[in-house]
């Protein structure tokens, strides 16, 4: 192993860290002590680096969709600042609860661009990696500096992934201790190893092993010598250099559910569905338009400096973009983003320096069959 990970604080909003932001934490518990303290120490004297994992959702301090305050959102920011602080080097904070099913909260609810900022100024090194693969592109990295996969949750990474991952998986059959779990099934050791670590690091991919400690604070004995096996079977055998990427798309998207125009588009799939949101909707031109367009009006004239163009998944019926015209209004006229080739892959990310305008549309002058849009976003410049 090279490195741990401890969460910090889950949904529930318990601390375990000293924290001076809410009394719901570990001194006011029967241990009394600075879990998170004792953590770091015990992993550095070992040579290992250490990892936060922390919870936007916390439904102790109420910090739910819909009941999102300044006040929570600057605490979200204190609790950050004493982990990033006063503990020393982390390697990275992952973020969870973020557009997740249960928790619903956006990024602009709880200001992602700014919560990222405040990381790289506090420590500009400590990745910032968000459990967002269930919703976003596996070909970019939006909103996180690495693709995080949650592997119990059904999120696989593709074959011939290029970008920074990691994935995670418990030993046990939950993330969570029960009462059952000292007798009760463990994973496959030899599948961990032939599946999962001898495949992931020429995949780019790190990983995370779950282990739940009981009630004592200890790793049950089955897990432990789980754990033992492992590492008699799996030698690090090389590293893998990465591959140049595209990065991070980490500002607000201003086109997001904003009014929208297109050329025909294909029965249902109308131009709504191209800023929705949700990557799996899409519009679809009609195969009798010629030079397909589409294009968002923005909330006034507006700042950005990058746009994304993300087409829908292989399969879905769409042509492949091979060329396009960007273009942007400001004040009535029309001016040139882009022109040429549109690029390889799914997403296609475009950046210049920054313009102000209040229209950005998008011009198919090449595509192997009538083109699709799946999310079309524009981003403000970097706070």
């Amino acid at each position: 192993m090279s490195f741990g990970c401890i969460s910090v604080k889950h949904h529930n909003g318990f601390c375990l860290w000293d924290t001076k932001t809410t009394d719901y934490n570990v001194m006011n518990s029967p241990y009394g002590k600075d879990l998170l303290k004792e953590y770091v120490e015990a992993f550095r004297s070992r040579g290992l680096k250490v990892m936060f994992h922390f919870s936007i959702l916390d439904t102790h301090a109420r910090l739910r969709k819909n009941m999102i305050t300044p006040d929570k959102v600057e605490m979200v920011k204190r609790q950050l600042t004493e982990l990033l602080t006063g503990y020393g080097s982390v390697t990275a904070i992952i973020f969870d609860g973020y557009e997740a099913p249960w928790g619903r909260i956006s990024y602009e609810d709880v200001n992602f661009q700014e919560l990222y900022g405040l990381v790289k100024s506090l420590q500009p090194d400590c990745l910032v990696i968000d459990m967002n693969s269930s919703k976003y592109p596996s070909q970019a990295l939006f909103y996180t500096d690495i693709k995080f996969y949650e592997m119990g949750a059904g999120q696989k990474m593709d074959e011939g992934n290029k970008l920074p991952s990691m994935a995670c998986l418990p030993i046990q059959r939950t993330w969570f201790w029960k009462e059952d779990m000292p007798w009760g099934e463990i994973r496959d050791p030899k599948v961990f190893v032939s599946e999962i670590l001898d495949k992931f690091p020429q995949a780019h991919c790190s990983f995370v092993l779950n282990v739940a400690p009981n009630r004592e604070g200890l790793i049950d004995d089955n897990a432990l010598e789980a754990l033992k096996t492992i590492g008699k079977l799996w030698k690090k055998k090389r590293t893998y250099s990465l591959p140049e990427c595209e990065a991070p798309i980490t500002q607000k998207n201003i086109a997001k559910n904003r009014p929208c125009e297109s050329s025909w588009s294909e029965d249902m799939l109308i131009m709504d569905l191209a800023n929705d949101d949700d990557f799996d909707t899409f519009w679809l031109s009609s195969a009798t338009v010629e030079n397909p367009w589409w294009e968002v009006a923005l909330d006034g004239e507006r700042l950005f400096d990058m746009v994304t163009l993300t087409e829908p998944e292989a399969g879905e019926g769409a042509g492949s973009i091979k060329s396009c015209h960007i273009e942007y209004r400001h004040y009535g006229s029309w001016r040139t983003l882009f022109d040429g080739a549109a690029g390889e892959g799914r997403v296609k990310t475009f950046r210049f320096p920054q313009v102000r305008g209040d229209k950005v549309r998008v011009t198919i002058s090449g595509s192997d069959g009538a083109p699709g849009i799946a999310e079309l976003g524009v981003y403000e410049p970097y706070l």
